[in-house]
């Protein structure tokens, strides 16, 4: 009994983190051990990802494969975190006092600053895959790492709101555990990917620290949103710094 008890909680977080981060799994309410696997399921979407680019690059010109992957990567994660930067673009950039910005981003209307900045995200993220040459490593450790620093920034920040769907992310083992594993993994995985990598990891870290120092200002903390936006961020800056250094 002692050993199923903490098997079963991990089968749960796994799969709750699955159905939270992409398509797979249904819908399911957000279990505390799930930022455990965030990292993990952030690698196994890069893999995929990485994989098919690897596959469309050799068959498709490299604006064609660039443009598929981000398409792919959109529908696999449902689009979610581009949903949390969209709402993060208009309740944190336009000028607004705290409560404000929150129900902001509590609402499902769209404004200027999200179609800008979710715009512009999508073209830096398709450029900086054609610049590139197809790498499944570099997919699979920025967007393992991406992830990882999800946990982290609840491990850093409070939840802003008195309650949320996010509020399930309290446990802060969970959080650091998945941290921990998710940028660690990452970071391993992008280094073996080279300059290219390395460049990648560096990239990651500073846009998501740029989100979680936005977040701090302006909220006092993060919300769902914030983490999507974060991830989204993340993986932009990451692309577009692998491009700098290219090898």
């Amino acid at each position: 009994m002692s050993s199923s008890g903490p098997q079963a909680d991990r089968g749960t977080g796994w799969r709750s983190a699955c159905s939270l981060l992409t398509v797979v799994g249904g819908a399911s309410a957000p279990h505390h051990r799930a930022p455990a696997f965030f990292g993990l399921v952030g690698l196994v979407l890069g893999a995929v990802l990485g994989g098919a680019w690897w596959a469309l690059g050799s068959v498709t010109p490299p604006l064609v494969a660039a443009a598929l992957i981000v398409a792919l990567d959109a529908a696999l994660t449902g689009m979610l975190h581009l949903d949390g930067l969209a709402d993060c673009a208009d309740g944190l950039l336009a000028p607004m006092d705290r409560d404000r910005r929150l129900t902001v981003m509590r609402t499902p209307d769209v404004g200027a600053f999200a179609v800008v900045v979710v715009g512009l995200t999508l073209v830096l993220q398709v450029a900086a895959l054609t610049a590139l040459s197809p790498s499944p490593l570099l997919l699979a450790g920025l967007w393992g790492g991406a992830r990882g620093l999800m946990a982290a920034t609840a491990v850093i920040l409070p939840y802003a709101r008195p309650s949320g769907l996010a509020t399930a992310f309290g446990e802060r083992r969970a959080n650091v555990i998945g941290a921990v594993s998710g940028v660690g993994a990452g970071a391993v995985v992008l280094v073996l990917a080279g300059r290219t990598g390395s460049a990648a990891f560096v990239g990651a870290l500073l846009g998501a620290l740029a989100i979680v120092a936005l977040a701090r200002r302006r909220l006092g903390g993060y919300t769902g949103d914030v983490l999507g936006a974060l991830v989204v961020v993340a993986e932009t800056v990451g692309l577009v710094a692998a491009t700098v250094h290219r090898p």
